[in-house]
């Protein structure tokens, strides 16, 4: 190849890839600007807002809390603790025991007094057959308790019971090992009592990192950052996409995706889009593109909502390992659930949702880990060859590292300014030393596991959930999706 075609290539690379950069950064910071203008409207509007009215009335919505469990046995007592503490009035607990294999049910019905009674299931959606069968409390104190026990399905499938059994209005789709905040489900469930010209059909909330921080009795007693750079960066990275991201996502009704460790649907919808897909390990993204996709086909009207409270608390991977399985499944997720929908995007059908929130997600979603590996194969190439302009390379690495220092810092000064959680000495530092290091000590494992995703994705089609394993929020404990 001559010189000049060489140069020419060179040249078409080098505007391809800055154009790319310009168009993410660009994005991130109108994304961050729309967020920031939403929290401080939603901040003023609803400190006005009196919760217990909510909580108080008996007319107030019916709410399901639906939880799949997979050998819990380590937790399982303290976390439906934690689920039965609600402030709301009207709403119950339905576990869904997945064909664990350890003692979890029998520690189901000594501590909460359970007995086995007949129910009638109303079978909407398909899912895998009771075993033992359900069970109510004997003990008035446990009343909003109801407990399944089913044949293994995997978490989807679970949480298909769930829909099956739940006789209330809405549904709330939680880890069984998450912890949920009091005042939860009454802040989750004002966005639908305030809908007027649009129906809500889903609202997500802030997930936080639990990590060494301090549970009693199903409550959080004392929030603390944990010793660990990694799991203080996942921190980072939580505040990054849910104070800069989400809330945006929200305001141009664009949510493609609510947490799966925390989400309330309205349940008529979730049961009319066929619940949750059993085929996927994406299926928190995947029900709600569904959802938005039988909205969109039924010209209604529609808004999937957004609250920035810290509602939620879950664990984060502590090891290296956990955090590469657990970014894997998120891949695979993200890649089936755009394969599957794929009649959307970039189409004017489906207006905001086709032409917006599907091709952002496309390109700086899907497509990011394929173009950054590119760009390292891309410059490695360059230095072979001997054609890297040292000087503009720095710069440009120079500039990229700042512009995400920059963003990081903005996201913990949203964090402290609004709901500042972080209180204690010292924590200001950690933070700002993680956010220096952070480029260097998370990143590259989820780049790793970004394209290992994708490797599996296309070339190991049975590689499902795989062995998750966590110290747990109390105790340590072994969680396995099939």
């Amino acid at each position: 190849m001559d010189p000049k075609t060489v140069h020419t290539l060179i040249l078409i690379f080098h505007y391809l890839f800055l154009v790319y950069t310009v168009a993410v950064i660009t994005s991130y910071v109108v994304l961050s600007i729309i967020s920031a203008k939403e929290t401080v409207e939603y901040k003023k509007k609803n400190s006005f807002v009196n919760y217990s009215e909510i909580l108080s009335s008996s007319i107030s919505p019916s709410i399901s809390i639906i939880a799949p469990a997979y050998n819990e046995s380590l937790n399982i007592i303290e976390n439906v603790r934690s689920l039965l503490s609600s402030h709301y009035v009207n709403y119950n607990v339905i576990i869904v025991n997945d064909g664990s294999t350890d003692n979890s049910l029998e520690k189901l019905i000594e501590a909460y007094d359970l007995v086995k009674i007949d129910y009638l299931i109303n079978e909407q959606i398909i899912t895998k057959p009771l075993r033992e069968g359900i069970f109510k409390s004997t003990n008035p104190a446990f009343e909003k308790l109801i407990v399944v026990d089913k044949e293994n399905g995997g978490k989807a499938d679970a949480l298909n019971m769930g829909l099956n059994i739940s006789n209330n209005e809405y549904v709330a789709c939680i880890d069984v090992d998450c912890l949920l905040l009091e005042d939860a489900l009454q802040k989750m469930i004002k966005p639908f009592l305030e809908a007027t010209s649009v129906k809500v059909i889903a609202t997500g909330g802030v997930i936080r990192i639990a990590n060494s921080c301090v549970i009693k009795d199903g409550k959080l007693i004392d929030i603390n950052l944990p010793n660990s750079l990694m799991e203080i960066a996942q921190i980072l990275e939580y505040l990054r996409s849910f104070l800069l991201g989400r809330m945006a996502w929200s305001r141009l009704n664009g949510l493609l995706v609510i947490s799966g460790a925390f989400g309330l649907f309205d349940k008529r919808i979730a049961i009319d889009v066929g619940g949750y897909d059993t085929t996927t390990v994406g299926e928190d993204m995947e029900i709600i593109v569904r959802m938005r996709r039988f909205m969109e086909d039924k010209k209604e009207k529609y808004k999937v909502a957004y609250i920035p409270d810290p509602l939620c608390w879950t664990e984060a991977p502590d090891n290296y390992k956990t955090l590469i399985s657990q970014r894997n499944r998120w891949t695979r997720g993200t890649i089936e659930t755009l394969k599957k929908h794929r009649k959307i995007g970039f189409n004017s059908k489906y207006r905001s949702l086709g032409l917006l929130s599907y091709p952002y997600w496309f390109f700086f979603e899907r497509m990011a880990p394929i173009v950054e590996l590119a760009g390292i194969i891309y410059f490695a190439i360059l230095v072979a060859l001997d054609y890297v302009r040292w000087d503009y390379a720095l710069a440009f690495f120079v500039a990229a590292y700042l512009f995400t220092l920059t963003f990081t810092i903005v996201a913990i000064f949203s964090e402290e300014l609004t709901y500042h959680q972080y209180k204690k000495k010292g924590t200001g530092f950690k933070l700002l030393v993680t956010t220096i290091l952070e480029p260097f000590i998370l990143h590259p494992f989820i780049l790793y596991a970004a394209i290992i995703g994708n490797i599996d994705y296309y070339f190991n089609k049975n590689k499902k959930w795989g062995k998750m394993t966590r110290k747990g929020l109390v105790k340590s404990k072994n969680y396995q999706d099939n």
